[in-house]
């Protein structure tokens, strides 16, 4: 029987080629969204995968949706907590609100899904749990103390579940990518893209299939002895 997987922000960018590699690994996949229902709806027509639209910030909107994709779908195997927003200003400019936004989505969000879903896996015994980090989550980033507090949070998040989820069969696991030709790095000036190149050590910016293949890998069934890691996938522009 197809393992069942929950992909946020799963209909755009990272998290579409997340959705496809789950997708072709053999997964019943459902696809969260925020907002872009254009997007999402011509997500849904290329790939056939289903499309669900609420507030990962939102529990109680969490709670209902996890019911409804287990109610169409089946129980929820695998998620991944790929969604995330940037509000980014020098933090001297920051606005209480560009902070709550961030943390909400990025932060609050992650344990707003993972929550919902996690007393099912404990009762069955399995679960594959995999939060899409940052380099900036790493290392830090000028004008994004909110979304580097947020994507650091993530990291520690899941070292600390993954002790609780390992005797369940649970694992909890990171992927941190560096920048990645999505449409919103894509989307910059080329001086200032070719300037975050030239950081790289291999020369380019990731490619967005590159990182749903490490995130295959970790929601695999083989891949039941790592747990509470972080894969870092930046080409070598950062290195923990």
């Amino acid at each position: 029987m197809a393992r069942v997987a929950v992909v946020t922000g799963g209909s755009r960018g990272i998290g579409a080629a997340i959705s496809k590699a789950l997708k072709a690994a053999g997964c019943e996949v459902a696809a969260t969204y925020g907002g872009n229902d254009e997007a999402a709806a011509a997500f849904t027509k290329e790939t056939g995968i289903k499309t669900y639209k609420w507030s990962v910030g939102d529990y109680d909107a969490c709670k209902d949706g996890i019911a409804q994709i287990e109610s169409d779908l089946g129980p929820v195997d695998i998620l991944v907590n790929n969604a995330g927003i940037t509000r980014d200003a020098p933090f001297h400019k920051m606005t209480p609100q560009q902070w709550h936004e961030v943390i909400d989505t990025n932060l609050t969000g992650v344990f707003n899904m993972t929550h919902n879903v996690w007393p099912g896996m404990r009762e069955r015994k399995f679960g594959r749990i995999v939060t899409i980090s940052s380099i900036n989550g790493q290392k830090g980033q000028f004008a994004q103390a909110n979304y580097a507090a947020s994507k650091a949070g993530d990291i520690g998040f899941t070292k600390s579940l993954a002790q609780e989820g390992a005797r369940a069969g649970i694992t909890v696991n990171v992927v941190a990518p560096g920048y990645v030709g999505t449409d919103m790095v894509m989307a910059v000036p080329e001086k200032v893209r070719e300037s975050i190149i030239g950081q790289i050590p291999v020369g380019r910016l990731g490619e967005p299939e590159e990182i749903a293949r490490c995130v295959a890998f970790l929601t695999a069934d083989d891949a039941g002895f790592i747990t509470g890691s972080t894969i870092t996938a930046n080409g070598g522009q950062y290195f923990t």
